[in-house]
């Protein structure tokens, strides 16, 4: 039997219009090799499940090209480049797997991932690129919690800078940043206590809170979680934090998992009690320190064809206006600190908007949100086509104790 093709890689149209097909990248960073399979060779991907034979895929290909016979040398030549290449699950694979997991387990500073691709290598190029996309038009004080994008800072810079547009006091403060795991354990909630590293400094970790989280806040938390060594969700707002601050700070990164259950059944994630444990925690932790802020590290609505929709999508066109009004509604849910509200809107047909940001969210209206008693405000909101058919929301908001 083939091996199987992993479950857990993106595959999305191809963007390179000379390269027509479909695109593997493996988020995880186990091969950082990126494959366009032409289309006359994407049917062989549905025959690596596990219950085909390199015969059934030969005899697959050779029917869609119409007679034309395609050589088991063919077959074989593609199946080794994928598997060498680390894109089916083999004994080499799980080796790799391995190896990188505890590379990370080893390591003793988290180093910045997307350095030098989603921002300048260097303090300079940083500072450079910075200083014009993140003037203020007007400072506000630091907020008790904010919610930022996590795309792309050169597709986002105008949220971004929403967010991030308040004084630095020098209050002594930890950053607790709830990050969106795209590939994190469902119902989980991955940690670490490595510091964070960029171009502009190392962020350490409050770890009395970490480990206070660790030890008693029970099976929804996954200790050094591997997804934090290539998640962008919390690096990007440790780099955006310290340009702000202009001085070393403290977080608490959390990255939280796909809360799959909620959607599939209609019940609120809570009605799982290792993750009710550990939003209580989290409320614990929020009522009990005067010094935190709350950072949501979150984007919105995923809509177009990288995400398996028919239908190309343009920002701020045609569909994208519906999708603007179902975002709106939602963050003035969020804005209200209403989180069966907002759960209320996400959980129909299963979040058809796609959002990403469900998540940290989810957490904070049910943790930090009711034990400071916090509301909100819409700073920013913004579409932005992450490529030629496929469209990413997001927005900035600032929240405050209630009067």
């Amino acid at each position: 039997m083939l091996p199987r093709l992993r479950t857990d890689i993106d595959v999305m149209p191809s963007p390179i219009r000379e390269r027509p097909g479909l695109l593997l990248r493996d988020p995880f960073g186990y091969t950082d090799t990126v494959l366009v399979l032409p289309h006359p060779w994407l049917a062989l991907l549905s025959c690596l499940d596990g219950a085909h034979t390199a015969i059934d895929a030969q005899a697959l290909l050779t029917r869609l090209s119409g007679g034309v016979l395609v050589g088991s040398d063919k077959v074989r030549e593609l199946l080794a480049l994928l598997a060498e290449e680390g894109f089916l699950e083999t004994d080499e694979l799980r080796v790799r797997k391995e190896r990188k997991h505890e590379d990370f387990r080893r390591a003793s500073v988290r180093e910045a991932s997307h350095v030098g691709t989603a921002y300048p290598e260097t303090p300079d190029g940083i500072h450079e690129r910075f200083a014009t996309e993140m003037a203020a038009s007007r400072e506000r004080p630091l907020p008790r919690a904010l919610a930022a994008p996590h795309v792309s800072p050169e597709g986002g810079f105008g949220t971004y800078r929403a967010a991030y547009a308040f004084d630095s006091d020098g209050t002594e403060t930890t950053f607790v940043i709830l990050g969106t795991s795209h590939y994190g354990r469902p119902e989980q909630f991955g940690l670490t206590r490595k510091p964070f590293r960029t171009p502009l400094g190392t962020a350490e970790v409050d770890v009395e809170l970490h480990d206070r989280l660790v030890a008693q806040a029970g099976e929804a938390v996954v200790e050094e979680d591997y997804c934090h060594a290539r998640e962008h969700a919390v690096e990007f707002q440790v780099l955006f934090l310290q340009y702000v601050m202009k001085r070393p700070i403290r977080i608490l990164p959390i990255l939280c998992g796909p809360l799959v259950e909620s959607l599939t059944t209609g019940k609120p994630p809570e009605s799982q009690d290792s993750v009710r444990r550990f939003f209580d925690m989290l409320g614990e932790i929020a009522a009990s320190r005067d010094d935190l802020v709350w950072v949501l590290g979150v984007d919105l609505a995923h809509i177009g064809r990288r995400y398996g929709h028919s239908e190309a999508m343009r920002a701020n066109q045609g569909a994208m206006l519906e999708v603007r009004e179902g975002d709106l509604e939602r963050l003035e849910r969020v804005s209200a600190c209403d989180a069966e509200g907002f759960f209320d809107l996400v959980r129909r047909d299963s979040d058809p908007l796609n959002w990403c940001g469900y998540p940290p969210l989810y957490a904070f209206l049910k943790s930090a949100a009711p034990a400071l008693n916090l509301g909100g405000e819409v700073l920013s909101y913004e579409q932005w086509n992450i490529d030629e058919a496929s469209v990413v929301s997001f927005a900035a908001m600032h929240f405050a104790t209630r009067g």
